[in-house]
């Protein structure tokens, strides 16, 4: 079987190349003799004579134009769009009568348009674009959405039919390990912090729904309190205002922005921070609490849309607007090593369940059912602790 995999242009999305390369690996590990190509729009560099809205649109013309075109001489058994931004591709591969599947992460966009302000040089065309594009997933033969929190958006504001769906979770990279004790002190002495210093990590971006402001002011209560704490950001920076949150608060030997680390530097952060802190507010899956818990982190997360389908058990839930509760929380892993130890034993042994390969199984039993192979067997979540349903 030959399957053409769909991806985003390199680099352009961090996550969906964490999806695309975990999903192609574990394609390749379950399904030994399938052929597995891997398509991407083709956009050269921009040159010094060019502005960026000649970049702009070129970049409009190779995704929506010349690349969806080029699928029609592709010949594969089943077309996969790893990514709901990409879903116009079905559009285009319906007319040809291409056996194609999408993948839907999240709605964000088109239930909180807010927290798109900001994102785009043309955010009226970039949102019209971008929702015809999520609209026109209808168009596809099956659709994969990674929690039961995003199917059921998909079911209720696309009003997609929910027997067309099938809930297949990301997974986590076995490159993602605790340390041993020695190996985490180590680290914590090279990224400056004490024995005794309770440290909080937030990993991704810093859109509106992540919530920092409520996490910077959790900060604040957890000083006040006399605990010594340290807060970690990577990946996006702080915004002006929460910048001007830690100054006017006097914060700053309690925050560090740690950049963007690349794999090896971002596990070995994972595996010093005492906790990874999560008060999103929206999350179609939430990567980085699964990503943590793998490391040994106890997460503390939002009991809020697909976060505990992730975590179960394994996590503090709070209300990701409560300060106060962020911070008990986090006081308690740091006044209880022996809760703090169970909430680590527990995340991991369910981390252990999002494997890449069983995610793969269960996206290759969908092509297998598309194309009327009958050793496909009924779909299910099970294998990774939840519901299909």
């Amino acid at each position: 079987m030959r399957i053409a995999i769909l991806r985003r242009y390199p680099r352009e999305s961090a996550s969906m190349d964490v999806y695309a390369d975990g999903l192609v690996g574990g394609l390749r590990a379950v399904r030994p003799s399938w052929d597995i190509l891997e398509l991407a729009p083709n956009f050269s560099p921009l040159s010094q004579h060019q502005s960026i809205w000649t970049r702009g649109l070129r970049r409009y013309y190779e995704r929506y134009w010349r690349f969806p075109r080029s699928l029609a001489a592709i010949e594969a058994d089943v077309f996969h769009a790893i990514d709901h931004s990409d879903g116009h591709l079905n559009a285009w591969l319906s007319t040809s009568e291409k056996p194609n599947v999408v993948t839907c992460h999240d709605l964000i966009n088109l239930i909180r348009p807010d927290t798109f302000k900001g994102r785009a040089y043309l955010p009226a065309a970039s949102m019209t674009a971008w929702q015809w594009s999520v609209r026109s997933m209808e168009k596809a033969d099956r659709l994969i959405a990674v929690s039961a929190h995003t199917k059921s958006d998909m079911v209720e504001h696309l009003n997609v039919d929910a027997s067309r769906i099938s809930v297949v979770p990301n997974a986590v990279s076995q490159i993602f390990q605790p340390s041993s004790p020695n190996r985490r002190q180590s680290i914590r002495r090279k990224y400056g912090l004490g024995d005794d210093t309770l440290c909080l990590l937030n990993v991704g971006s810093n859109n509106a729904r992540k919530n920092i402001a409520t996490l910077l002011k959790a900060v604040k209560v957890l000083r006040d309190r006399q605990i010594p704490v340290r807060f970690w950001k990577a990946g996006a920076g702080f915004d002006d205002a929460q910048a001007q949150f830690i100054r006017t608060h006097d914060l700053e030997s309690c925050t560090s922005y740690l950049g963007q680390p690349d794999t090896s530097e971002l596990i070995e952060i994972y595996q010093a921070a005492d906790a990874l802190v999560a008060p999103s507010t929206y999350e179609g899956f939430g990567l980085t609490v699964l990503e943590a818990m793998a490391c040994g982190t106890p997460a503390i997360a939002a009991n809020v849309t697909s976060l505990p389908e992730v975590a179960g058990d394994a996590a503090i839930w709070v209300d990701p607007m409560d300060a106060d509760a962020i911070a008990d929380g986090a006081a308690r892993l740091y006044r209880d090593p022996a809760y703090r130890q169970q909430l680590s034993d527990r995340g991991l042994a369910r981390a252990r369940t999002f494997t890449w390969e069983g995610t793969a199984e269960q996206v290759a039993q969908i092509y297998e059912t598309l194309l009327g192979h009958d050793r496909a067997p009924e779909l299910a979540m099970a294998s990774h602790g939840s519901s299909n349903s």
